[in-house]
């Protein structure tokens, strides 16, 4: 299969590129690293790959809607309001 076959394909089955796949993938690991792992945003951006912080702080906000820290605190509020039903 050519490359751009690939590119086709994949994006026929995922209604992305691989590329924004793996990039929504990475954020979703980081997300799950802050939450789970209790990472800050720096480690788990660096654990997903990415080098500068300021670059995942744009893709995370864009992905979530809001930066990691607050979208992370957003999410841990809402399973602590959610464990108290």
């Amino acid at each position: 299969m050519s490359v751009s076959g690939f590119h086709h394909q994949f994006k026929a089955v995922t209604a992305m590129s691989p590329l924004q796949f793996q990039k929504r993938l990475r954020l979703q690991e980081a997300r799950r690293l802050m939450l789970g792992g209790h990472l800050d945003a720096a480690s788990a951006a660096y654990r997903v790959g990415y080098d500068d912080a300021s670059h995942f702080n744009r893709e995370y906000k864009r992905l979530f809607g809001a930066p990691p820290l607050r979208d992370v605190a957003r999410l841990r509020e809402a399973a602590s309001g959610s464990a108290d039903l």
